[in-house]
């Protein structure tokens, strides 16, 4: 498939500056068309939603869509869409409510690979209803998260599996499927971390069994935004915390006060975008699954070019398995210098690279790279080749 990465890179105002971003697994930067339409939405007439005016019926035109395109971006009903200011506080909001059913005798299993906010907010709600907590390891060698790991813990005690479908911190992706499926035997219900996988494939949510799936529009050329998506008749099972007034309707009864239109309207445009990443006619589910596939393509060639390069420079330490199935993500040490100072001097040569355990803390100390982490450098849709090669050039400078 063509992929033009320059028609790609010329939507981008912000790389006019002139860095080369390998920051995007932490946030990517964003199209003008988003920006575009967070501007349209605040500039024009909105009130709360409602068919009376037209500023309520533009705010209830807002949400519909953006409802649908994450459906469409997801494989999920536009009913089960369920929208909030971040994909933490939403897990959190979950948790919270789905605890309401657990007591002591009930299990919940979470994973050393995950994210804190895939871990913390299961963690804690067991906690405060006597709940007990399982932990799968992964392998430090490979970074790989074998089935048997989490399926070993699983038993009819447990309530609820929490994984990620591909890690920020090593980007590897574990067999969801199967993961869901161990816990659908029994009963479990499962919560699929997404934030880090969605940029980077096609996600079918059935495909998955997730019975929720959570991911972050600021992740995919977005604003700030957190959606989970689960079938809306799960959803009407539960029930949480809620103001009196406020609907009880399924999905608005998870959304915690009036929604941001400006950042929903943004969260529609940049999924259009991603559908139109390479120029096509279609539904917006057949166009997504054409530019995914060709922005995969466009990934593993330069995910190739930068492995290779770090392999060939001294000192540098690279953690886990590039045969393994990974998103576009690299994380690595350099010898004698702190992944800190490796990251301020790759931002004076005007390469951004940070280095953090990038809230991945129990992978990132199970990694033994501790608190400090490493240096993460993610490959984005609007990456090229000369970023990548100015990435391998500085690095050679620092060693």
């Amino acid at each position: 498939m063509n992929y033009d990465v320059a028609a790609v890179r010329a939507r981008f105002p912000a790389l006019a500056e002139g860095a080369a971003h390998f920051d995007g697994p932490g946030g990517s930067q964003v199209p003008v068309d988003v920006a575009e339409a967070v501007a349209g939405a605040m500039l024009a007439a909105v009130a709360n939603r409602g068919r009376v005016t037209a500023a309520e019926r533009r705010a209830d035109l807002i949400v519909t869509d953006a409802r649908q395109a994450v459906a469409d971006l997801l494989g999920a009903h536009p009913a089960g869409v369920v929208f909030g200011r971040s994909m933490t506080q939403l897990t959190y909001d979950f948790a919270r409510a789905l605890a309401k059913d657990w007591g002591p005798g009930d299990e919940v299993v979470v994973t050393r690979l995950d994210h804190d906010a895939n871990i913390r907010p299961w963690v804690q709600a067991a906690a405060a209803v006597g709940a007990t907590v399982r932990w799968a390891d992964f392998d430090r060698d490979t970074g790989v998260l074998p089935v048997s790991a989490v399926a070993d813990l699983i038993s009819p005690k447990t309530r609820l599996v929490a994984v990620t479908a591909a890690s920020n911190l090593l980007g590897t992706r574990p067999d969801v499927p199967a993961i869901t499926a161990a816990a659908r035997a029994v009963g479990a219900l499962s919560y699929v971390d997404g934030v880090h996988y969605t940029p980077h494939a096609l996600v079918d949510v059935k495909a998955l069994g997730a019975d929720f799936y959570a991911c972050s529009q600021y992740k995919f050329l977005g604003p700030h935004l957190g959606s989970v998506v689960a079938d809306p008749e799960l959803l009407e099972t539960i029930r949480p915390d809620k103001l009196l007034p406020s609907s009880d309707a399924v999905p608005e009864r998870f959304e915690l006060g009036t929604l941001p239109y400006e950042s929903l309207a943004g969260s529609t445009a940049a999924i259009e975008f991603m559908a139109n990443l390479v120029p096509g006619e279609g539904t917006r589910r057949e166009r997504l699954t054409r530019s995914l596939a060709a922005l995969h393509e466009h990934e593993s060639v330069l995910l190739a070019r930068l492995e290779t390069g770090l392999r060939a420079l001294p000192g540098i330490q690279l953690y886990g398995d590039p045969q393994r199935d990974r998103t576009s993500t690299v994380l690595f040490t350099v010898d004698g210098v702190a992944p800190a100072t490796v990251y301020e001097r790759l931002a004076l040569a005007g390469v951004n690279a940070p280095a953090s355990h990038f809230y991945a803390i129990e992978c990132a100390r199970w990694l033994g790279i501790g608190d400090a982490g490493a240096v993460r450098a993610g490959i984005a849709p609007y990456t090229d080749v000369s970023d990548v090669d100015r990435l391998l050039t500085a690095l050679a400078d620092i060693g």
